[in-house]
């Protein structure tokens, strides 16, 4: 197969092993990011329910019928910013001890982070689909997988170069 006649063929990339993850860093992965789903929805409706009202006010209420979306791009952007900023989680995973990584260990660059909402939130439609984190080993959710991350424990440490310990 060529690519645009340069006569090059595209080589499907080998798949990486999945890298050692240490039983700790798993520990109670699942019930904590219930609750911190539980805090960061809250806060995410709180944050959407003020930038609704501030800008029904601003636009003397012309803005009603454009502002329906205001939850969904205020979860994108928290998830987004919060998860690819330093503490590498959002507020509800750090307040339960939890940080997001990619599967090499590295930061979550901020568009993984924010389809990582995306893909939390159609999975919403899809409960069941929840139900894989039970049947894989790093209790990843497909969403998880799909955005190519992990969440795991802060309190498990990470070596550098992006290999578990």
């Amino acid at each position: 197969m060529t690519h645009h006649g340069e006569g090059r063929e595209l080589q499907p990339r080998p798949a990486r092993p999945a890298p050692y993850i240490p039983p700790a860093a798993l520990a109670g992965v699942r019930s904590r990011r219930i609750v911190a789903v539980c805090l960061d929805f809250v806060l995410v409706s709180i944050i959407s329910a003020v930038l609704f009202t501030a800008l029904l006010f601003l636009s003397f209420g012309a803005s009603i019928f454009l502002l329906p979306p205001i939850f969904p791009l205020t979860a994108f952007f928290y998830n987004g910013l919060t998860v690819s900023g330093w503490r590498l989680a959002t507020p509800g995973m750090a307040f339960m001890d939890l940080e997001m990584r990619t599967m090499d260990g590295g930061r979550v660059p901020f568009i993984n982070a924010a389809v990582h909402a995306v893909l939390f939130y159609v999975t919403w439609m899809l409960p069941l689909l929840f139900l894989i984190s039970f049947i894989t080993n790093d209790k990843r959710c497909l969403h998880d997988m799909l955005a190519d991350v992990i969440v795991l424990r802060r309190a498990a440490p990470i070596a550098q170069g992006g290999v578990y310990p």
